[in-house]
């Protein structure tokens, strides 16, 4: 995988060519992609420009022996970590076959097409401890072919609080040369001391999906919604909730839900310092100054559960006026 082979996103791989270019390599980076937004083909472009012996350009050579071995998913100092089955006894090197099966097909896949790869539907999952602690070991070895020892994380948000606070540590004190590249679809789901230990990337969604989500004509009621909650306005964020139970069909209440995450998620990363990503739309600006920093990651887990109980024929009414109740506690 070279960046060539990757639509879009270039001002993504200028600045991970740029990072080895100069020879100041983070230890940590979060690229935070949409579902299927190809955060894991931009990983693998940079880390086979990273091992790469002969690049130059912004390219890897794809010929020599290191382009070879992780175009096809098989360096010995790249590991891989995603979510497997919930059991104490599961980790990702025993699914790396359906893995490196589905990459090499779609590098752009979905959460959902991992988990039918990997014969997980249905199944809870989790980045867990077993998972940690094998890392752990293997990263305590030197690099079998001298140079980088990198990992790539795909989905880190769903590590339990245990192995979260394990890899902090590693990212607090990370072994000589040692590249993580986590790709992630709620970066304010994971703990605000590891978003902090990386260099974050936002990786531009498809013209297709930025159009549907981005640029979706809610009517103002997100606004109505969020001065209303701002102005800590009861009966004002009670009335946005019976406007949204009265949208014309379940398909535009969840699409609702989906630009109303988008928006807040760009909350979030403003008040992580990284305005730069979130865009320069004066109204998240002013949304982040306004609400608490524990709101985010409230809101986004409640507009979560709210669109997927869309589908399950909830009451509306009921389903929106819980919805706008709880964010107005959190806000």
């Amino acid at each position: 995988m070279k960046f060539a082979d990757i639509e879009g996103n270039a001002r993504v791989k200028a600045a991970l060519a740029g990072m080895v270019d100069s020879g100041k390599v983070p230890h940590a980076i979060l690229l935070h992609e949409d579902d299927g937004g190809g955060g894991v083909a931009l990983a693998l472009a940079f880390l086979q420009y990273l091992y790469c012996r002969k690049r130059g350009g912004g390219e890897s050579c794809c010929e020599c022996p290191a382009c070879n071995k992780v175009s096809k998913l098989i360096h010995p100092d790249i590991h891989f970590v995603y979510p497997v089955v919930l059991s104490a006894d599961s980790v990702s090197e025993e699914y790396v076959a359906g893995w490196r099966k589905l990459v090499l097909e779609n590098p752009r896949f979905s959460e959902n097409e991992l988990y039918s790869a990997l014969g997980f539907e249905g199944k809870n999952t989790v980045i867990g401890v077993r998972e940690a602690n094998a890392l752990l070991q293997k990263l305590s070895r030197y690099s079998l072919e001298g140079g980088y020892t990198s990992v790539l994380v795909y989905l880190p948000e769903k590590m339990n609080q245990t192995t979260a606070n394990k890899l902090l540590k590693i990212l607090e004190e990370p072994p000589a040369e040692t590249v993580f590249v986590l790709v992630t679809h709620n970066p304010e789901k994971l703990l605000p001391t590891i978003v902090s230990r990386c260099q974050t990337l936002r990786v531009d969604p498809p013209a297709a999906a930025e159009s549907t989500v981005l640029r979706y004509d809610d009517g103002g009621l997100l606004s109505s919604l969020m001065d209303a909650l701002v102005a800590k306005d009861l009966s004002a964020t009670l009335a946005v909730g019976e406007q949204l139970a009265a949208l014309p069909s379940r398909d535009s209440a969840r699409m609702f839900c989906r630009y109303a995450s988008e928006k807040i998620r760009r909350v979030f990363l403003v008040q992580q310092g990284l305005g730069s990503i979130a865009g320069d739309d004066t109204q998240v600006h002013d949304w982040a100054s306004s609400c608490r920093k524990t709101f985010p990651r409230k809101a986004l887990e409640a507009f979560d559960r709210c669109s997927a109980l869309i589908g399950r024929n909830v009451n509306m009414k009921i389903l929106f006026t819980d919805l706008v109740c709880g964010l107005y506690k959190n806000i």
